[in-house]
């Protein structure tokens, strides 16, 4: 079975904080991603249960850790994961910066499909799913989680931008926006 990778953006729901210590929503249970796919609720539990954890990457790159994952639990709302960027490595430096600025503002999480079924609009309900790594990503699949710095709130501005991009992407494949 192949990794798949399925993507977050965070709405202030990860943060960082000054000793590098990062919190927020991996994955929404209910949420229809660009894919069409909808993870349920419980499809972590049994992946979690293992006790195998998660690694944490850049960019779904298994050469680049830049930090460990110290919790992961589903909650009402989806997977949340608390970690810490690791100080001595340079591209984790280099992320807390960049989430700090709003230029990366989103997590993926990497998993193998155990469980799912075809839903009506040509994605999957994902049922149970193996975890094996969350990573820090650039752009999100998965609207309805982003990250910002501890203490900022994305506001109108990157709604904004975001319906730009989709505007944008939608008239390059040939479809009007709106």
């Amino acid at each position: 079975m192949e990794l798949e990778h399925k993507f977050c953006a965070f709405d202030a729901d990860l943060s960082v904080s000054d000793d590098l210590g990062i919190a927020g929503y991996a994955s929404r249970f209910g949420a229809e991603d660009q894919g069409g796919d909808v993870v349920q609720r419980g499809a972590f539990a049994a992946s979690l249960a293992s006790g195998r954890g998660a690694k944490m990457l850049w960019q779904h790159d298994p050469a680049q850790p830049i930090g460990v994952w110290t919790e992961m639990r589903e909650d009402n709302q989806g997977l949340w994961v608390a970690g810490r960027l690791l100080d001595g490595v340079a591209r984790a430096k280099e992320a807390a910066a960049l989430i700090r600025a709003g230029a990366i503002d989103g997590l993926s999480v990497g998993y193998r499909t155990r469980r799912a079924t075809k839903n009506e609009g040509g994605g999957r309900t994902l049922m149970e799913l193996e975890l094996w790594e969350v990573s820090l990503v650039t752009f999100p699949m998965l609207p309805s989680a982003r990250v910002a710095a501890k203490g900022d709130t994305p506001g109108d501005t990157l709604r904004d931008l975001a319906a730009v991009f989709d505007d944008a992407r939608l008239t390059m494949a040939g479809r009007r926006p709106g």
